[in-house]
C-alpha cells in the first residue's frame, strides 16, 4: 500500500509541475510573444512607406533562384490603409465557392485574398469570418504564388510583377475554372488554368508553348510568403510555423524563431511531397508537380520588412520549338479539417499530408481517439456527449485490467492490519520488514503495484484527449450544454464572482469554473475511498491534491475537465462495486465524517 501511495504521489507531483510550468512560465511567455508580434506588425506598417529603394516584400528578390536584375521588382511598397483598399488596388478575378470567398490578383496571378465562410473569429453571433490570405501591401500580407525563372534566351517570364490577361469566365467557382494568358517577345505563350474544388484545394496548370525558333530552358517555382511574425500559441504541444514533407527528410517543422536565426533552411532535392506554413487551425501548403524534381527551401527575409517563405524551384524544363510543356501545382488554403486532409492525401496521392495536423508523438493514440469522438459526435450530435461516451468506451476496453487492479487494491485493504503489524515488529530492520511484506503478498496472492495500472492507463488517454481538444479544428467553438460554448476553451465561469452573479470580472488565474470544481469534488471523493495515509506528509498531500488540481485544470479546455470529472465518477462507481464484492471496507463515509470530527488533543 505504501508503494502505491508513493507512486500516486509521484504521478500527481509530476503532473502538477508540468501544469504549473504551463501556467506560470509558458502562459506569460505566450503573451510576451504575442505582444512582440503585434509590435513588429505595427513597425512594419509604419515603416512601409519609407522603403524607398529597398527590396519589395514579395517581389523578385524573394523568388527562389532569381535576382531582381532578371525580374524587376514592383517598386517600393505602400502600405494600404485597409484590406479593402489593398484589394482594390489591382485587377482581380473573383473566387466564390460554398466554403471560401475572395479573389486572385492578376498581377503575379497570386492567391492573396481568401476568406473562410464557415469559420468566425469568435463564438459571438455576427463575428467576422476568418481572413486567411491578405495582399502583400498589408502588414499581415500572406499569399501563394507560382511562376517561372528564365534567362536571357527566354526573355520575360511570369513572375511577381507579371500582369496576366483574363480570358473567358470572370469568376472562379468549382464548376468554372479561369484561364489566364501571357505572351512575351520571344514567342513563348504561357497559359494558366486555375481550378478549385468545393473545399480548399486549388489546382494551377501552367502550360508553356514555344512558337520561337530555338529551344528554351526555364524552371518553375512556387512560394508561400508571409509578412510579419504572426502571433502563435507558443505551446510545445503544438507546432505553428513552416512545415513540409519532402525528400528523404520526411516531416520538417520549423518555428518562426528558428528560421529567423538560421535565415535559410534547404533540405535535399525531392520528387514529391509538399511544403507551406501552418497555424493552429489553418494552413497554406503547396504540392509541386511530381513530373519534375524540385529543390525545397524555407527562408527568412528582413530587408525592408520581416517575411517568412516556404518555396521550391524545379529542375530546368526544356521546351523545343513548336512544343509545349505543362506543370501542375496544387495549393491547399483553408481549415485543417481531418476528413478533408485525409481525403486529399488518399485521392490525390499527397505523401503524408495528414501530418499537416499536428497529431504529436502519440499519433497512434491521438488520431484513433479523434476518429472515435468524431464518429460519436455524428451519432449523438454533440462533442461533449461524444467525449462522455468515449470515456465509457475507454473504461470498457480496459475494464478487465482495471477490475483486476481494483481487486488487488481491495485485497490490500484487507491485509492492512497485518502490514501495520509487520512494520511495528521490524521497525528497526527495513530489510526484514520488506521480506516479511513480500512474503505476505505472495501468500495472499497480491500484486502491490497492480493499483498503479488505472493511473498509468489514464495518463496517455488524458494527453491524447488533450491533444485532440487542443489541435483539431472540429473541437473549435464546439458547444456542450449551458454556459460551455466552446469545449476547446476553459470554463468561462468563476467561483470568485459567484459564477457571474456579481458584476465584476476576475483575474485569469481565479477563473475557477463550475466544471473544474466538479472535477475537484469527484477527485476528492475518489481519494477518500481509500484509508487516510498514516504518514502526516502523505496525508497532507492527499488532502490538498484535489484543491491544487482544481486550480490547475481550470485553465485547461473545458472538454478535458468534463472528461476527467466523468472519468472520476465512473472510477468511484467501479471501485465501490468491486470493493463491496470483495468484502473490503469502503472508507469513503468514515473519511468524510472524520473531516468534521474534533481531533483529540495530544496528551501532555
Amino acid at each position: 500500500m505504501e508503494n502505491n501511495r508513493n507512486f500516486f504521489i509521484t504521478i500527481a507531483l509530476s503532473v502538477a509541475i508540468l501544469v504549473l510550468w504551463q501556467v506560470f512560465y509558458m502562459n506569460p511567455r505566450i503573451e510576451a510573444q504575442r505582444e512582440v508580434a503585434r509590435v513588429e506588425q505595427e513597425q512594419t506598417q509604419t515603416q512601409a512607406p519609407q522603403l524607398d529603394g529597398a527590396p519589395t516584400p514579395g517581389a523578385a528578390n524573394d523568388v527562389p533562384g532569381q535576382t531582381p536584375a532578371v525580374v524587376p521588382g514592383a517598386g517600393a511598397p505602400q502600405a494600404a490603409a485597409t484590406r479593402e483598399a489593398a484589394i482594390a488596388a489591382s485587377s482581380r478575378v473573383e473566387i466564390d465557392t460554398p466554403r471560401i470567398a475572395g479573389s486572385i490578383n492578376l498581377t503575379g496571378g497570386r492567391i492573396d485574398d481568401l476568406i473562410l465562410k464557415d469559420y468566425r473569429v469568435t463564438v459571438e453571433p455576427g463575428s467576422d469570418n476568418i481572413e486567411l490570405l491578405n495582399p502583400s501591401a498589408r502588414p499581415d500580407g500572406y499569399f501563394a504564388e507560382v511562376g517561372f525563372v528564365g534567362n536571357a534566351e527566354t526573355g520575360e517570364v511570369p513572375g511577381p510583377s507579371t500582369v496576366w490577361t483574363l480570358e473567358g469566365e470572370q469568376k472562379l467557382t468549382p464548376s468554372t475554372p479561369v484561364k489566364l494568358t501571357f505572351t512575351n517577345d520571344r514567342g513563348l505563350t504561357f497559359t494558366r488554368t486555375i481550378a478549385v474544388d468545393g473545399n480548399y484545394m486549388f489546382t494551377i496548370s501552367d502550360s508553356v508553348a514555344n512558337a520561337g525558333e530555338a529551344a528554351v530552358s526555364l524552371s518553375g517555382y512556387g512560394r508561400i510568403a508571409r509578412i510579419g511574425t504572426p502571433a502563435t500559441e507558443g505551446f510545445f504541444i503544438l507546432h505553428e510555423g513552416l512545415i513540409g514533407v519532402t525528400g528523404t527528410e520526411g516531416l520538417q517543422e520549423i518555428d518562426y524563431s528558428d528560421l529567423a536565426e538560421k535565415r535559410q533552411i534547404q533540405p535535399g532535392k525531392s520528387e514529391d511531397g509538399w511544403l507551406g506554413i501552418t497555424d493552429k487551425y489553418w494552413a497554406v501548403a503547396m504540392v509541386p508537380s511530381g513530373a519534375q524534381p524540385f529543390q525545397p527551401r524555407y527562408a527568412y527575409f528582413d530587408d525592408g520588412g520581416i517575411r517568412y517563405q516556404a518555396d521550391y524551384l524545379t529542375d530546368p524544363i526544356v521546351v523545343s520549338p513548336g512544343q509545349a510543356h505543362t506543370l501542375e501545382t496544387m495549393v491547399f488554403a483553408g481549415a485543417k479539417e481531418t476528413a478533408k486532409i485525409d481525403a486529399y492525401e488518399e485521392e490525390r496521392g499527397i505523401r503524408q499530408f495528414d501530418l499537416l495536423i499536428d497529431w504529436g508523438w502519440f499519433y497512434f493514440i491521438t488520431k484513433p481517439m479523434f476518429y472515435v469522438i468524431d464518429f460519436l459526435f455524428h451519432a449523438l450530435g454533440n462533442f461533449g456527449l461524444a467525449i462522455l461516451a468515449t470515456t465509457v468506451i475507454v473504461k470498457a476496453i480496459f475494464f478487465p485490467l482495471a477490475n483486476k487492479s481494483y481487486k488487488s487494491m481491495a485485497n490490500m485493504k484487507k491485509v492492512q492490519p497485518q502490514l501495520l503489524e509487520i512494520r511495528e515488529r521490524y521497525a528497526d530492520d527495513r530489510m526484514k520488514q520488506q521480506q516479511a511484506m513480500m512474503e505476505l503478498y505472495k501468500t495472499e496472492k497480491i500484486n502491490p503495484l497492480a493499483g498503479c495500472w488505472p493511473v498509468l492507463i489514464q495518463i496517455p488517454v488524458f494527453f491524447a484527449l488533450y491533444k485532440v481538444l487542443y489541435v483539431t479544428i472540429e473541437m473549435r467553438h464546439a458547444p456542450f450544454f449551458g454556459w460551455i460554448k466552446d469545449l476547446s476553451a476553459p470554463d468561462p465561469t468563476s467561483l470568485f464572482n459567484l459564477f457571474g452573479l456579481l458584476p465584476y470580472d476576475v483575474p485569469a488565474f481565479l477563473l475557477i469554473g463550475v466544471w473544474p470544481i466538479l472535477m475537484g469534488i469527484t477527485m476528492f471523493l475518489q481519494m477518500r475511498m481509500n484509508p487516510t495515509p498514516p504518514d502526516p506528509t502523505q496525508a497532507m498531500i492527499f488532502n490538498w491534491m484535489p484543491v491544487v488540481f482544481t486550480f490547475m485544470l481550470a485553465s485547461f479546455p473545458a472538454g478535458l475537465v468534463i472528461y476527467w470529472a466523468w472519468n472520476n465518477l465512473l472510477s468511484i462507481t467501479q471501485q465501490g462495486i468491486i470493493m463491496k464484492r470483495q468484502g473490503a471496507r469502503i472508507e469513503l463515509w468514515d473519511n468524510l465524517i472524520g473531516l468534521f470530527k474534533k481531533k483529540p488533543k495530544p496528551a501532555e
